[in-house]
């Protein structure tokens, strides 16, 4: 079988890294530090050279099924594989908090929190804390209270929303083979190394193949599946194998030997494209000449002092329109992510931001629009 060559990764500074439960799974059940110690190795070099790393981990319900010493089934009852996971979860964040000498924060999403604006503000601004704190996320689906997301693939799913979430450049999907082959490598000793996928076709699907290993839930397509989302959002995607501590050592040092997936476009010609085209709820947000000013001039954030008045009844992570008060009327000159609600704004409007916790009893942050969420029309 034909070798991986190595190419060069362009520069990142934060990155999202799935390791599924094939990796972390223990022969004789439970975790195994095997894979995870080359793998934490990876995280800590990127880290000390000043780069941000959010984990995705798998291994909840192996690590469970280990306490238990249970034999369960991948079609069994979601009830049994939901209580394994609630078992696991202590156990999965202590093993990899071993491994690492500064705190290790668990975070467990569904993809419903990610489908929810408001929710998904929430968890990206967590996030983006835990990361000013140099904290290492380990991020893992709410297994226990999920009904939908334990599936073929989730976490692979999930690497690729979570990456989007936290505006990474690149997402990394640690395998138990080198990389995407032109035929399953395990059947055809003659397959191929795909290196680079710069457009996705039915036949480089149907190539990935189907199922993963028994520890995991996820196959080949899972992963080619985030990747075409990851992509779509201008997120590289880079599969490699996670078994192997040289293919690591390279990887910290930006050289792949694996397959690389680009993106589609640019981060920020998908998030301005998404920014310009979701609905908007009525109403909007009316300004006064400065913070138009400073949003058009000098790419600023919309704070509450620069709103004159409010229209409509929107919500927190609502998408609403933003307009210059003018003497003959208002005129629309960006859109975005509100920050707050209507009611909310109408009681800050008009005041500094260091205001906004002593008059609403709670901040979500000193901005009514963060300008990474907002678009000039």
């Amino acid at each position: 079988m034909a070798e991986f060559s190595e190419q060069l990764l362009p520069p990142w500074r934060r990155a999202v890294l799935k390791v599924g439960s094939s990796l972390l799974a223990a022969d004789g059940g439970g975790l195994s530090p095997r894979n995870a110690q080359a793998l934490a190795g990876f995280v800590s070099a990127c880290t000390a050279a000043g780069r941000e790393v959010v984990l995705v981990s798998s291994g909840a319900v192996a690590a469970g099924r280990a306490i238990v010493h249970a034999d369960t089934a991948v079609d069994a009852p979601i009830a049994e594989r939901q209580a394994l996971a609630a078992l696991g979860q202590a156990q999965l964040i202590a093993f990899w908090q071993g491994f690492f000498a500064r705190p290790v924060a668990q975070v467990l999403l569904t993809h419903d929190d990610l489908r929810n604006r408001r929710r998904y503000l929430n968890a990206r601004a967590t996030l983006s804390a835990l990361l000013r704190q140099r904290v290492l996320p380990v991020v893992n689906e709410n297994d226990t209270v999920s009904v939908d997301e334990l599936k073929l693939g989730d976490n692979d799913t999930l690497a690729a929303i979570v990456a989007a979430l936290v505006d990474a450049e690149v997402l990394f999907i640690a395998t138990d083979i080198d990389g995407l082959y032109d035929a399953d490598p395990r059947r055809n000793p003659q397959a191929r190394p795909v290196e680079v996928v710069a457009r996705f076709s039915a036949e480089l699907l149907s190539v990935a193949g189907g199922a993963g290993s028994a520890s995991g839930t996820g196959g080949m397509r899972t992963k080619l599946d985030a990747a075409q989302r990851a992509a779509a959002a201008g997120i590289a995607t880079v599969l490699f194998n996670g078994t192997r501590a040289d293919v690591l050592e390279a990887l910290a040092r930006d050289r792949l030997r694996g397959t690389r997936v680009h993106p589609v476009r640019s981060r920020m010609a998908a998030r301005k494209h998404w920014l310009q085209n979701a609905p908007a709820e009525p109403g909007g947000l009316a300004v006064d000449a400065g913070a138009a000013d400073a949003m058009i001039e000098k790419g600023a954030s919309l704070l509450p002092g620069g709103v004159l008045a409010v229209s409509g009844d929107f919500r927190r992570g609502d998408m609403v329109e933003v307009s210059l008060r003018e003497a003959d009327g208002d005129r629309r000159i960006a859109r975005g992510v509100s920050q707050y609600s209507a009611a909310d704004i109408r009681r800050i409007a008009r005041r500094h931001s260091r205001e906004i916790e002593a008059i609403l009893g709670y901040n979500y942050g000193g901005t009514v629009i963060h300008r990474d969420d907002l678009v000039l029309l």
